[in-house]
């Protein structure tokens, strides 16, 4: 067996978050017939993502439970269009959590690339800011499960990337250390910085080259590029 550890992330590296989410929210806004309250659903989902990503940021920061999280970005959006019923709130909660992570939809060539990375024996794990229970139902609806031998969750641990201690704690389970380590994710600050620290190799996933003006790292755009570049990755 490979020597060499991989830890991906999930959320917007290989399960297009983005994608899904907006998929499941169309589901429920006209479901919940709120699309006779508010004016489109563009409108509604632009500004569930804006009251979602400062939670999300609070969340990390450890100032705000994900129960908590969960109502309390609905809870916002919906103020905003003057609706302030629990009951529709409670729904459009539930209803998120249940049907976004059994959305299909991942970045090109995620699992193509997953499969031949652990065909050429690299040993493969995720670490993930998500909840455990929604992140296992993604995983396992995507087909990525069978490809993946540690699945290390923030929660499990009580602290979330880039805090180091998620990094030494992965490796521990994985039984690697920083040197056999590489890091790939799309969070620049979360994933790349995160696992730097540590002293773990990293592979930057930007699709959109958002980062260009930053040096000395590893960069790519398409995630079949991976199996390309490791070996000048780990040479050394």
């Amino acid at each position: 067996m490979n020597k060499f550890h991989l830890f991906f992330d999930l959320d917007r590296t290989l399960w297009d978050f983005e994608k899904n989410s907006e998929i499941a929210l169309n589901i429920l806004f006209h479901d919940l017939s709120l699309h006779l309250e508010i004016e489109d659903f563009h409108t509604f989902h632009e500004e569930y993502k804006e009251h979602n990503t400062i939670l999300w940021k609070l969340y990390g920061a450890g100032k705000m439970t994900k129960e908590v999280l969960r109502s309390e970005r609905f809870r916002k959006a919906l103020a905003t269009f003057g609706i302030e019923d629990p009951v529709t709130i409670e729904k459009l909660s539930d209803g998120y959590v249940e049907l976004s992570p059994v959305q299909t939809a991942m970045f090109p060539n995620a699992l193509e690339t997953v499969k031949s990375l652990k065909s050429e024996g690299y040993q493969l794990h995720m670490i993930t800011n998500g909840f455990r229970e929604v992140q296992t139902i993604k995983i396992d609806n995507c087909g990525l499960a069978p490809y993946f031998q540690e699945l290390i969750c923030s929660e499990d641990i009580g602290k979330n990337k880039p805090d180091k201690d998620i990094f030494h704690y992965s490796m521990r389970l994985a039984e690697c250390n920083a040197d056999q380590s590489v890091m790939i994710g799309d969070d620049y600050e979360v994933d790349i910085l995160g696992a730097n620290a540590v002293g773990m190799h990293t592979i930057h996933f930007d699709p959109e080259q958002k980062f260009q003006d930053v040096e000395g790292e590893w960069r790519i755009r398409e995630l079949n590029q991976i199996p390309e570049i490791l070996p000048w990755i780990l040479k050394g």
